[in-house]
Protein backbone atom coordinates (compact mmCIF):
# COMPACT_ATOMS: atom_id res chain seq x y z
CA UNK A 1 0.00 0.00 0.00
CA UNK A 2 1.24 3.50 -0.79
CA UNK A 3 2.52 5.56 2.14
CA UNK A 4 0.05 8.43 1.65
CA UNK A 5 -2.89 5.99 1.54
CA UNK A 6 -1.64 4.18 4.66
CA UNK A 7 -1.45 7.46 6.60
CA UNK A 8 -5.04 8.23 5.62
CA UNK A 9 -6.50 4.73 6.22
CA UNK A 10 -4.81 4.50 9.64
CA UNK A 11 -6.15 8.00 10.40
CA UNK A 12 -2.75 9.42 11.33
CA UNK A 13 -3.37 12.19 8.77
CA UNK A 14 -6.95 13.18 8.01
CA UNK A 15 -6.76 13.54 4.23
CA UNK A 16 -4.70 11.76 1.57
CA UNK A 17 -3.81 15.05 -0.16
CA UNK A 18 -2.37 16.36 3.12
CA UNK A 19 -0.42 13.11 3.55
CA UNK A 20 0.86 13.46 -0.02
CA UNK A 21 1.98 17.06 0.66
CA UNK A 22 3.74 15.99 3.87
CA UNK A 23 5.72 13.41 1.91
CA UNK A 24 6.54 15.88 -0.89
CA UNK A 25 7.86 18.47 1.60
CA UNK A 26 10.11 15.84 3.24
CA UNK A 27 8.32 15.72 6.61
CA UNK A 28 8.06 11.92 6.48
CA UNK A 29 10.85 9.36 6.87
CA UNK A 30 10.63 5.57 6.74
CA UNK A 31 13.39 3.53 8.40
CA UNK A 32 15.53 6.69 8.64
CA UNK A 33 15.23 7.69 4.96
CA UNK A 34 13.09 10.38 3.35
CA UNK A 35 10.06 8.74 1.75
CA UNK A 36 7.92 9.70 -1.20
CA UNK A 37 4.15 9.25 -1.15
CA UNK A 38 4.50 6.28 -3.50
CA UNK A 39 6.69 4.30 -1.04
CA UNK A 40 5.30 0.77 -0.52
CA UNK A 41 4.60 0.40 3.22
CA UNK A 42 5.39 -3.00 4.77
CA UNK A 43 4.79 -4.44 8.23
CA UNK A 44 7.68 -3.59 10.55
CA UNK A 45 8.56 -0.26 8.90
CA UNK A 46 9.33 2.58 11.31
CA UNK A 47 7.74 5.84 10.13
CA UNK A 48 8.55 9.28 11.53
CA UNK A 49 6.43 12.36 10.77
CA UNK A 50 7.34 15.91 11.76
CA UNK A 51 4.43 18.25 12.57
CA UNK A 52 6.07 21.63 13.24
CA UNK A 53 7.91 21.16 16.56
CA UNK A 54 6.30 17.76 17.26
CA UNK A 55 7.50 14.42 15.93
CA UNK A 56 5.41 11.25 15.73
CA UNK A 57 7.29 7.96 15.45
CA UNK A 58 5.47 4.68 14.98
CA UNK A 59 5.92 1.11 13.74
CA UNK A 60 3.59 -0.35 11.10
CA UNK A 61 1.83 -3.37 12.65
CA UNK A 62 -0.59 -4.24 9.86
CA UNK A 63 -1.46 -3.05 6.36
CA UNK A 64 -5.16 -3.23 5.45
CA UNK A 65 -7.06 -1.55 2.60
CA UNK A 66 -10.07 -0.64 4.76
CA UNK A 67 -10.52 -0.45 8.49
CA UNK A 68 -13.22 0.76 10.87
CA UNK A 69 -12.52 4.01 12.69
CA UNK A 70 -12.42 2.23 16.06
CA UNK A 71 -9.79 -0.24 14.79
CA UNK A 72 -7.55 2.27 12.96
CA UNK A 73 -5.16 2.63 15.92
CA UNK A 74 -4.43 -1.10 15.82
CA UNK A 75 -2.62 -0.64 12.48
CA UNK A 76 0.40 1.00 14.15
CA UNK A 77 2.32 1.09 17.41
CA UNK A 78 3.57 4.42 18.81
CA UNK A 79 7.29 4.45 19.66
CA UNK A 80 8.91 6.76 22.21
Amino acid sequence: MRLDKYLKVSRIIKRRTVANDACDTEHVTVNGRRAKASYDVKEGDVVEITFGQRTLRFRVVSVRETVAKADAASMYEILE
